[in-house]
C-alpha cells in the first residue's frame, strides 16, 4: 500500500496501482466544493460590512467637520476648497456603499444561486453528486476487487506452504544429526518435506493464475475508474471556472479606480482647490472687516421704550452668497460679527486718547487643539468674562424663543427659566445655566430677571 490516492489527482499515473477505496477523496471533493461556496459568501459578507462601516465613518466625519468649518473663522475661496474635501468624503462614501451593495446583492447572490444549481442535497444527508460518484466508483471497482481478494487469498496460501516447507526441511536436517531419531522417523520427515514441496508448488501455481487473471482485469478496471473520475473532474472544472469568473467580478466591484465617478471626484476636488484666490479673499475681508467695511457712524436717535425688549435680529444682505458668508458683518449684539481674533483674544474695545490698544499675545491656539471647539475658553468665554460683573447667579425668565446658532449657545422657549451666571458683555451676550445643567451664551435682551 503506497498510500497514493490515484483518483484525487488527474489519471496521469497509470503505473501506480490504485488501492481499493482510495477514491474517497475524489468523492469528498463535492462536500468540500459546497463548503467553499459558503466560505466565499461569508468572506464577501464580512468585506461588505467593512465597506459599509468605512462609508458611514466618512459620512459622519464629513458632516461634523463641515459644520465646524462653516461656523469657524475661515472664509472665501479657501473655505470653499476646504469644504470640497468634505464633499469628496461624502461622494467616496457613496461609492463604498455601492461596493457593499454590489458584493451583497450581486456577488453573494450569484454564488448562492450557483451553489444551489451545482449541489443537490438529499433528504437523508449528503449531496446527490457525491452519492452518484461513490456508487460509480464502487461499481467500477467491484469486479476487480473480487479478483484482488482471490489473489490475496492465493498469495497467503502460497506463503503458508512455503513456510511449512521450510519447517519440514529444518526438521529433516535436525533428524540427521540427532542419534535418537530412528531411520523410520527420518523417512517420515523426508516424506513430509516432499509433500510440503508439492503443496508449495500447487499454491504457487494457484497464486500465479489468480495474479494473471487480476492483471487481465486491471486495464478494464482502470478505464472504468477513470471514466467515473473524469465525471468528477468535469464537475470540478465547472466549479473552478465559475469561481475564477466570480472573483473577477468581485475585483471589478472592489477596484474603484475602474469607476469613472471615482476619478471625477478628485478632478473636481483639484479644480476647486486650484480655484482658491488669495487676492479675492483678502479683498472680501477688507470690504467686510477692514477699511472698506460699512460703518454705522453715530447719529442722533430718538428714545424708543420698546427697543430694549426687542429680540436681536441677525441681518443678511439680500443676494449675498452663502460662502463666503456675509453673516460676519452684523449690527451690535450679533455674535456673527465675532472674528478669529474675537474667538481667541480677550481685549477691550473702548479706547481713549490716553490708552493704547490691548496688546495681543500673538498665540492663537499655538497649533494645539481645535480652534473651532475650544470657544468656551477663548473668544466667546473671554468676551463674556470681560463684561461680567461676577457674583453668584440671577434667576431669569425667557421673553422669547431662542434657537442657539452655535455649539456654545443655549436654546430655550419663551417662559423657560435659567440662571444668569455672568453679566452682559459689550456685544450683548450673557452666560447662563439651564436647569438641566447645560451652560452657554444667550442674548441678554431675550430674558428678564424674575
Amino acid at each position: 500500500n503506497t498510500g497514493v490516492d490515484l483518483f484525487s489527482v488527474p489519471s496521469v499515473y497509470p503505473s501506480v496501482c490504485p488501492q481499493v477505496g482510495n477514491y474517497k477523496r475524489a468523492v469528498k471533493r463535492f462536500d468540500d466544493g459546497h463548503r467553499l461556496c459558503n466560505d466565499l459568501m461569508g468572506c464577501l459578507q464580512e468585506r461588505a460590512k467593512i465597506e459599509k462601516a468605512y462609508g458611514d465613518q466618512l459620512t459622519a466625519w464629513s458632516k461634523r467637520w463641515r459644520q465646524l468649518i462653516e461656523k469657524g473663522p475661515q472664509y472665501g475661496s479657501v473655505e470653499r476648497a476646504w469644504l470640497a474635501v468634505m464633499t469628496e468624503a461624502e461622494k467616496v462614501s457613496e461609492l463604498h456603499q455601492e461596493v457593499k451593495n454590489n458584493l451583497v446583492n450581486d456577488d453573494v447572490e450569484r454564488v448562492k444561486n450557483w451553489q444551489k444549481e451545482a449541489y443537490h442535497k438529499q433528504i437523508i444527508g449528503g449531496f446527490k453528486e457525491a452519492k452518484e460518484a461513490d456508487e460509480g466508483f464502487k461499481k467500477a471497482q467491484k469486479p476487480w476487487a473480487k479478483k484482488l481478494k482471490e489473489m490475496e487469498t492465493a498469495k497467503k496460501g502460497y506463503h503458508m506452504a512455503c513456510k511449512e516447507e521450510k519447517l519440514a526441511a529444518a526438521r529433516e536436517a535436525n533428524g540427521k544429526t540427532e542419534a535418537s531419531v530412528t531411520p523410520d522417523q527420518q523417512k517420515k520427515l523426508h516424506e513430509k518435506v516432499d509433500k510440503c514441496k508439492q503443496d508449495s508448488q500447487k499454491a504457487k501455481e494457484k497464486y500465479d493464475k489468480s495474479l494473471e487473471e487480476l492483471n487481465k482485469c486491471t486495464p478494464q478496471y482502470m478505464e472504468s475508474m477513470e471514466q467515473v473520475f473524469d465525471q468528477c473532474q468535469q464537475h470540478e472544472v465547472k466549479r473552478l471556472t465559475f469561481l475564477k469568473e466570480a472573483l473577477l467580478d468581485i475585483k471589478r466591484h472592489l477596484n474603484l479606480t475602474e469607476n469613472q465617478s471615482y476619478g471625477a471626484i478628485y478632478r473636481e476636488l483639484e479644480r476647486t482647490i486650484l480655484a482658491a484666490n488669495t487676492q479675492e479673499d483678502l479683498k472680501w475681508f477688507s470690504n467686510n472687516h477692514g477699511p472698506g467695511m460699512h460703518m454705522n457712524w453715530p447719529a442722533f436717535e430718538e428714545y424708543n421704550p420698546d427697543q430694549a425688549s426687542a429680540p436681536p435680529k441677525k441681518k443678511k444682505p439680500d443676494g449675498a452668497p452663502p460662502t463666503p458668508s456675509t453673516d460676519h458683518v452684523a449690527p451690535p449684539g450679533d455674535r456673527s460679527s465675532v472674528s478669529s481674533y474675537d474667538k481667541n483674544q480677550a481685549y477691550s474695545t473702548e479706547w481713549s486718547d490716553d490708552e493704547q490698544p490691548a496688546t495681543y499675545s500673538g498665540n492663537e491656539n499655538g497649533g494645539n487643539g481645535n480652534s473651532f471647539e475650544d470657544d468656551s475658553s477663548t473668544g466667546k468665554g473671554a468676551g463674556a468674562g470681560a463684561g461680567a460683573g461676577g457674583g453668584g447667579g440671577v434667576r431669569v425668565r425667557a421673553l422669547y424663543d431662542y434657537d442657539g446658532q452655535e455649539q456654545d449657545e443655549l436654546s430655550f422657549k419663551a417662559g423657560d427659566e435659567l440662571i444668569k451666571t455672568e453679566d452682559e458683555d459689550e456685544q450683548g451676550w450673557c452666560r447662563g445655566r439651564m436647569d438641566n445643567g447645560r451652560e452657554g451664551l444667550y442674548p441678554a435682551n431675550y430674558v428678564e430677571p424674575i
